[in-house]
């Protein structure tokens, strides 16, 4: 019973290192959750946010209380206007800078680059430093540019070759592709579908991709890009973007002045309101979907881990069963996430795709449409 105590607890062990770890973003589990089970003191809601939050390093393991990670560049602007850059590692580990460094926890602006003031004030500078997620980003913009590239250049080879089949990998992309294409934007734009088909294909690849990298268990994959509520405003905003700039006289008509009767629009602009709180409405509705769903899945993941840890003190037939209840329950969590990277993808492009397509339908005149 000793052992198959201490086999079990190495199994969650390793597999909140590999899960929990790569799905969040952040340093693995291990280092952290073993040093607060020797002190019988579990902190969970630190750890799971710690591993969500962002950071100016990109941690990869702890060997022997050694923390082995990638410095990233930090570019600050103190209150005296002056900028400087300098790397991340200047600045870990409760170390400063020039006067900056990372606030620790419980202080104002935890987890971010602070400085003192010439007043002894405690102020944040203007960062502009490239983060963890900021370098995830990156990361998956390349690995996106490299299957998009390798599967063109199948085609190029292939040129004029009618009867060329692809196969494997550059097959199973035609049919991703293609299905987004022609089951998903082309019946949801309309008929100049295509005006708009490279940002939709774009905006599906850059989520999918960054939700499947997120899930990976340690560099250059565990950035917790999806999950971070800036990059899904920023996703969002390019779609409102593309709906309201690009957006006929139709759909301007339809907000603006709507086929109401004129009491609900003037002199009291009652429906145009609402229509433009529609407006501001679609894209905190994708931003928020995004964001929720990624990190709602991350936190459930590091929460299940947690649970061997926290039955420790609950005695060993206890500890044994909370173990194996959670192994099984994160191994059903990390593959139901791989079905939400795909999903959430999924479901972003349909939307804006939806939104795009209200935005280009046209003037339907009902005496012509009754002669017909």
């Amino acid at each position: 019973m000793k052992h198959l105590r201490h086999i079990l607890l190495l199994l969650a062990v390793l597999l909140s290192g590999v899960l929990g770890g790569g799905v969040c973003g952040a340093e693995p589990v291990e280092g952290e959750i073993g040093e607060a089970a020797k002190e019988e003191k579990l902190d969970v809601v630190g750890i799971i946010f710690d591993h969500i939050n962002d950071s100016y390093s990109w941690h990869i393991a702890t060997v022997n209380g050694h923390h082995i990670e990638i410095p990233l560049l930090c570019i600050v602007r103190s209150e005296e206007g002056e900028w400087h850059a300098f790397s991340s590692a200047k600045v870990a580990h409760n170390h400063s800078h020039k006067g900056f460094y990372i606030a620790p926890k419980g202080e104002k602006w935890e987890g971010k680059l602070v400085a003192m003031g010439k007043d002894g004030e405690l102020y944040r500078p203007l960062d502009l430093s490239f983060t963890k997620n900021a370098a995830g980003l990156f990361i998956n913009a390349f690995v996106i540019i490299a299957l998009i590239l390798g599967v063109a250049g199948w085609y190029r080879r292939r040129k004029g070759d009618i009867y060329a089949v692809p196969r494997g990998f550059v097959g199973a992309m035609e049919m991703l592709i293609m299905s987004v294409e022609d089951d998903l934007i082309k019946p949801s734009v309309g008929k100049d579908y295509k005006r708009y088909s490279p940002y939709l294909l774009t905006a599906f690849f850059v989520i999918f991709v960054n939700n499947l990298m997120g899930l990976l268990p340690a560099f250059p994959g565990g950035a917790n890009t999806t999950g971070n509520i800036a990059v899904t405003l920023i996703m969002a905003l390019a779609t409102m973007f593309a709906v309201n700039v690009f957006g006929n006289k139709e759909y301007w008509k339809e907000i603006l002045w709507p086929d109401v009767p004129i009491w609900m629009k003037f002199p009291i602009p009652l429906m145009p309101v609402i229509e433009l709180f529609g407006v501001i409405s679609k894209p905190f509705a994708l931003t928020v979907r995004l964001f929720a769903n990624i990190l709602a899945g991350h936190t459930v993941i590091l929460a299940l881990t947690c649970l061997v840890f926290i039955s420790v003190s609950m005695g060993t037939t206890m500890n044994i069963v909370m173990t194996i209840f959670s192994v099984l329950l994160t191994v059903f969590m990390f593959v139901l996430e791989l079905m939400v990277a795909y999903i959430q993808a999924y479901v972003f492009t349909m939307l804006s795709s939806v939104f795009i397509g209200l935005s280009r339908k046209e003037h339907h005149d009902g005496k012509k449409h009754n002669k017909e």
